[in-house]
């Protein structure tokens, strides 16, 4: 299953979105770039400003999902109004899952000041509510899906949080590759792990999990993901074939800059997907 280059604002609702959302930004605003990025590059980063609350097109994960497409001609494509929440919620164990989009995970806030403190824990107790949800790392990460620009509620609001992660039906599911920013970053809890995407989707059932530290190119990531299911239709393993992937960019003289490869991490289950173990 392959859900890739979400419609962030439904047909339709465009007017919506903008009154809700004057700063989204314009398809022009997302061309990609070769060079390496600075800081402020954020339209050619799968990373979004949640502050804003802006998710702007990302046209490689169109092209990185049609080339999976060819190298798994089995593989279902849910891209554009289809890569919905709801969709990746009803997925049955697919064999491999691949996300291409948005994602993020936001700073711990603040403590609030003692008397703040005490506000909260009054309202909380009158409304049988949890103290600041936010604190919650599990829901402080997610990937942004179909419609997420309008900011709705509700079961399908455009956002799959590490909370409703741990809710999929993954078990059985060989890899779950996040193609997205910042998948493989959370909270460290001390005895217990991380707590975010990585965490949610082991309690998924997932055997192996591929993401990323750090905000990533969108172009970049395309070669990257592009080159890595090929090395895994041949046979290598699902940890060496990507530091081999990781290897042949690091000598490219346009993809050498770690931006471009150095992010992505394999977690889990290092095998090939027949579970053969290479002896080095």
């Amino acid at each position: 299953l392959i859900i890739a280059n979400p419609d962030f604002e439904l047909p339709g609702d465009n007017q919506l979105a903008a009154s809700r959302n004057p700063k989204l930004p314009s398809a022009s605003q997302s061309a990609n770039s070769a060079s390496v990025p600075q800081a402020n590059k954020a339209a050619t980063s799968r990373s979004m400003s949640l502050a804003d609350f802006n998710a702007s097109p990302l046209p490689g994960t169109a092209e990185e999902a049609k080339a999976i497409k060819g190298i798994l001609p089995e593989a279902m494509v849910l891209t554009g109004q289809q890569a919905t929440e709801t969709a990746l919620k009803q997925a049955a164990a697919p064999r491999l899952l691949h996300i291409a989009t948005h994602g993020f995970f936001l700073d711990d806030p603040a403590p609030a000041p003692p008397s703040t403190r005490r506000l909260l824990q009054q309202e909380s107790s009158a409304l049988r509510a949890p103290i600041n949800p936010a604190g919650n790392p599990l829901l402080r990460s997610g990937l942004a899906l179909a419609g997420f620009n309008l900011h709705r509620n509700g079961d399908d609001d455009g956002v799959l949080t590490a909370l409703e992660a741990t809710g999929l039906n993954l078990w059985g599911t060989k890899m779950v590759i996040l193609s997205a920013c910042d998948t493989g970053v959370g909270t460290v809890k001390t005895g217990q792990g991380v707590y975010g995407l990585r965490r949610a989707f082991v309690l998924a059932g997932s055997e192996t999990q591929v993401m990323s530290l750090w905000p990533v190119s969108d172009v970049g990531t395309r070669d990257l993901m592009i080159e890595y299911y090929k090395a895994l239709q041949r046979g290598e393993g699902r940890a060496e074939g990507l530091r081999q992937v990781q290897l042949r960019m690091l000598n490219d003289p346009k993809r050498q800059h770690p931006y471009y490869w150095a992010s992505f991490i394999q977690s889990g289950e290092w095998a090939n997907l027949e579970g053969k173990r290479s002896d080095h």
